[in-house]
């Protein structure tokens, strides 16, 4: 797990969207499990193993909870394999498999973020990228989510997370990025950033 964090605006979700094909990179280059990705269309990403959860619980509210884990599982023609997903999904997200029924509108906050997070895991990807897991969750989910987020990791997930919550980021998390105007200004294991003293007068608070 690496959490990446910074100031708004310091171009943290811009990175994320840049990695993903959605912003395109003016110079540099993107590169993913060995392969260059840069420049390449967010459809043409996702068959490569990488899956991204934008900010804000983007859902399809009208769709049930499973019609939106199914559609996350587009690009799978293997009924097979979708339902051995949907097992690992709801085996993280069990409130989605007794709401598998229900229209994702209808969910709380919290659940919809579960609900997005689990889309992602439906193509069984080498890299999830979450883009501000816990923003504007109530103080129980966001617990919820980074309790998930460990969860994950010890499930042999691989996660890139930027997160407004700093400190409890960077506590879980096995390395860190600390972004300013575009660029690395620190960089470390978590403890060890979360412990750095200019990292804390700086960014964290203390």
């Amino acid at each position: 797990m690496v959490s990446v964090i910074g100031p708004n605006g310091a171009g943290k979700s811009t990175a994320f969207k840049t990695i993903v094909g959605f912003v395109r990179a003016s110079s540099g280059r993107v590169t993913f499990d060995g392969e260059e990705i840069t420049g390449l269309r967010p459809d043409q990403v996702l068959p490569r193993g990488l899956a991204y959860v934008p900010q804000g619980r983007i859902v399809f509210p009208q769709m049930t909870v499973l019609e939106n884990l199914e559609m996350g599982a587009y690009i799978e023609l293997d009924g097979r394999r979708i339902r051995e997903a949907l097992e690992r999904v709801y085996g993280l997200f069990p409130v989605l498999a007794e709401r598998r029924g229900q229209k994702a509108g209808t969910l709380s906050g919290g659940e919809q973020q579960m609900l997005a997070i689990g889309r992602a895991l439906m193509t069984r990807p080498k890299l999830i990228m979450l883009d501000e897991p816990s923003l504007g969750l109530s103080p129980k989910f966001v617990s919820l989510i980074f309790d998930t987020l460990v969860g994950m990791k010890q499930a042999g997930y691989t996660l890139m997370v930027v997160e407004q919550n700093a400190a409890r980021a960077l506590a879980v998390a096995d390395r860190g990025y600390v972004l300013e105007l575009g660029r690395n200004r620190f960089e470390g294991s978590g403890p060890a950033l979360l412990a750095d003293p200019d990292v804390k007068r700086l960014y964290l608070g203390g």
